[in-house]
């Protein structure tokens, strides 16, 4: 088998390495460990905070830094340390979960775990007439499935790390979130980046969607915080050229990393928009796509 063309191979989890069921499937697994053992380095480049992919590190035998929420923080699976982040301003971060509360929900904000000893401050605020703003019930299932840690608070004032945040986020239905993000966009254009894709479900909430409804999750990141951004940083770290960097993913907040990779692989279940940007396509997770691209990149088809 020929040398790989490339140093390092940066995955997304949902939609690509992670099969419709939310598992890595073990043709996956044998194709990821092909991969380092023809010389390349591995890294997970996902939107999910580090607790909340830690399953798939496991499964992938992944040693090697991990690039999480968003491109924001890089983090070693093992010691679990943060290695790198690109934190949110103070005043944007509350700035957004006023913006937040404003339009009635809850704000999720992901804070950096080895600063702040827990994963996700829930502000929910306070109304005069309602109370404070509830949390969706697709989060409070990921929370507990995921197992992750959780701080509640009424208000920004109560949050003891306000320098340690990387995203701030909500979730609820699709129709409710779209006018969100635009307003969202428009108000934050010159502050910070902006992404808007659907939440990652349990069986029991199935019956809550449609074709026309989905459960959407909302994030704003700094504008230096991205899935490239990340892995770029990560790359530098590992001392490999950006020019030998390979990227798979199907979702929004791939298209810079598909884009800019020097080859981007877009799922067959990707997004339109992923499709466009990205040079090759794969199967889809169902179809174990993610080691079909492995398997031509080794064999030097690709």
């Amino acid at each position: 088998m020929p040398s790989p063309r490339y140093d390092l191979l940066a995955l997304d989890l949902d939609g690509t390495l992670l099969d419709p069921s939310g598992r890595v499937s073990a043709a996956s697994a044998r194709a990821v460990r092909a991969a380092r053992d023809a010389g390349m380095a591995v890294t997970i480049c996902t939107g999910r905070g580090l607790a909340e992919c830690l399953f798939a590190c496991e499964a992938i035998e992944q040693r090697q830094p991990v690039i999480v929420a968003g491109g924001s923080m890089i983090s070693d699976p093992v010691s679990r340390r943060t290695l790198h982040r690109f934190p949110i301003h103070v005043d944007l971060v509350r700035d957004a979960v006023d913006f937040i509360h404003r339009h009635g929900h809850a704000a999720l904000v992901l804070k950096d775990p080895l600063e702040a000893g827990y994963d996700y401050l829930v502000v929910r605020g306070r109304e005069r007439d309602h109370g404070r703003f509830e949390v969706d019930p697709v989060t409070r299932w990921w929370f507990q499935t995921m197992s992750i840690r959780v701080r509640e608070v009424d208000h920004m004032d109560d949050d003891e790390h306000p320098e340690h945040t990387v995203r701030v986020g909500v979730c609820g239905f699709s129709d409710l979130m779209a006018p969100i993000k635009r307003d969202l966009e428009t108000t934050f254009a010159d502050r910070a980046l902006v992404h808007h894709f659907p939440a990652v479900i349990g069986p029991q909430h199935t019956g809550l969607v449609t074709a026309a409804r989905t459960v959407d999750i909302l994030e704003l990141f700094d504008r230096d915080a991205s899935k490239w951004r990340g892995v770029r940083k990560l790359a530098q770290m590992l001392g490999v050229d950006v020019s030998r960097v390979v990227a798979i993913g199907d979702h929004i907040n791939d298209l810079d990393m598909l884009q800019n990779a020097a080859l981007g692989v877009a799922m067959g279940n990707a997004v339109p928009e992923a499709k466009a940007v990205a040079k090759r396509q794969t199967a889809s997770n169902a179809e174990d796509g993610v080691a079909e691209a492995i398997s031509r990149m080794l064999s030097g088809e690709w």
